[in-house]
């Protein structure tokens, strides 16, 4: 039987020196052609544009924030069902895009998606939890609910239209405890205001 050879790892060294080499070519070109490439490099990796978007806060349209937001959901709770039980890794840059969007969609007077967005995040969210070993994701989750949570607090929506979303995130979470103590307080906030 043929032995596995390991891959080779790159060391620090020749990858900062390929950085280097890369910094002296780009000083060359123009900026226009520095822009084209960012861009169609962009386009293929949905990664990288998140992580541009996050560097020079790109504006969008609320259609457009919802779509990268529900692709930002799915990268964010994606796990390789080979890891069920483990401490596997996760998208935690997803887990900030979800935040960031969700934040500017309330910004642009969008709370009602930002809601439904948070509703799809703790169905997703919390089967993630349940499918990992200690939930490390749980934090990152509850991040993204407190945006919302924060803004329902101060929001003219009728007190019946927020409690019947506290009782679908709970309904939705799958392990029982995610932002649990929360949407209880939002939920006795609202019971208590005048309809």
């Amino acid at each position: 039987m043929a032995k596995r050879r390991l891959k080779k790892v790159p060391k620090a060294a020749d990858l900062t020196h390929a950085a280097e080499r890369l910094r002296k070519a780009l000083v060359k070109r123009t900026k226009d052609e520095l822009v084209d490439v960012l861009v169609e490099l962009a386009r293929e990796d949905h990664k990288l544009l998140r992580r541009l978007d996050a560097r020079f806060e790109l504006e969008a349209p609320p259609k457009e924030l919802v779509a990268a937001t529900r692709q930002a959901i799915s990268d964010a709770t994606d796990f390789d069902e080979r890891e069920i039980n483990y401490n596997f890794d996760y998208d935690y840059e997803a887990y900030s895009e979800v935040k960031r969007n969700l934040g500017r969609l309330i910004d642009q007077g969008h709370l009602r998606q930002a809601m439904e967005l948070s509703l799809e995040l703790m169905k997703e969210g919390s089967c993630q939890v349940e499918m990992s070993d200690e939930g490390l994701m749980t934090s990152d989750i509850e991040e993204c609910f407190s945006v919302v949570v924060k803004a329902l607090k101060k929001c003219d929506l009728p007190p019946s239209e927020v409690i019947t979303w506290c009782e679908a995130m709970s309904k939705s979470d799958r392990v029982g405890f995610i932002y649990e103590r929360e949407l209880q307080g939002l939920r006795d906030h609202f019971e208590a205001s005048p309809s």
